[in-house]
């Protein structure tokens, strides 16, 4: 065999080799994006799900809130229901010839009473719709964000796995023509 041949197929052989090197290098640099991808995408989820976490202690706090300004509420209406029975009690003692007009007066002090706290049962109970309305809106939202990091995972591993193929193919072809270039020598 001729030395010039001999140097070409060496030097054939040595670009082959450095294509090789250059194409592993590559698959290192895509996987290492690849990982970093997965890696943010991980953080992005993590943040999300922090972020509705705090958005429902939010809203858990809101509601404790509200519930204690209710209670409270109740509490103050119970004590002036309290302190108007007390008060009617004493002037009937004191003036039984006004009784009648003294216990209508007791009886619409209930009734307002009554209506107050109904009042503010309807409106804790529509608070309290209000705040599973804005969960499950969040619950959604978070589900909507799951799904999406999710499908970009699945579409950054495909397009990982797809070059992963090319790359493999491309291998296999530059075998060939290195197997069919040492065969002819």
């Amino acid at each position: 065999m001729p030395a010039a041949e001999t140097d070409a197929t060496e030097n054939e052989l040595f670009a082959a080799q450095q294509a090789l090197r250059d194409m592993q290098r590559a698959i290192v640099a895509v996987r290492g994006e690849l990982e970093l991808a997965h890696i943010r995408r991980d953080q992005e989820v993590q943040q999300a799900v922090a972020a509705g976490r705090d958005e429902i202690g939010l809203l858990k706090a809101t509601a404790a809130s509200l519930r204690d300004a209710l209670e409270q509420a109740a509490i103050a209406k119970d004590a002036e229901v309290q302190a108007a029975r007390a008060a009617s009690a004493a002037e009937i003692a004191q003036l039984k010839a006004t009784s009648g007009a003294l216990r209508e007066q007791l009886e619409l002090a209930r009734i307002n009473a009554e209506h107050g706290v109904q009042a503010a049962h309807a409106a804790s109970a529509n608070e309290i719709k209000q705040l599973k309305a804005t969960s499950a809106a969040l619950r959604e939202q978070l589900e909507l964000a799951r799904i999406t990091a999710e499908a970009g995972i699945q579409a950054e591993r495909q397009r990982a796995q797809d070059d992963i193929a090319q790359l493999r193919a491309s291998i296999i072809a530059m075998r060939e023509t290195m197997d069919q270039h040492n065969g002819k020598s």
